[in-house]
């Protein structure tokens, strides 16, 4: 239970950690400062992360990287768009 304990907290900072990221993507638009092949291997990484996740049924690695995905995947749409408008 201590163990899981430390995988919330850890998934709680790491998840947030995106968080600022998400906001002044979505608030600027300026997304001229992200890597796009880096964004698009760090997404599928995470989305990887939630099927292991759900393959060894550990809810911290479940919840954070779903949160984590929403969060990676509106910055790669929002890259895309901004790399389609020029």
């Amino acid at each position: 239970m201590k163990t899981e304990i430390i995988g919330y907290i850890a998934a709680l900072l790491t998840t947030l950690a995106f968080l600022p990221q998400a906001l002044h993507s979505w608030q600027s638009r300026d997304l001229s400062g992200i890597s796009l092949p880096m964004y698009a291997l760090f997404t599928t990484g995470v989305a990887l992360w939630f099927i292991y996740g759900i393959a060894i049924q550990s809810w911290p690695v479940i919840v954070a990287n779903a949160i984590t995905f929403v969060f990676a995947a509106l910055v790669l749409i929002l890259k895309f768009m901004h790399i389609r408008k020029k």
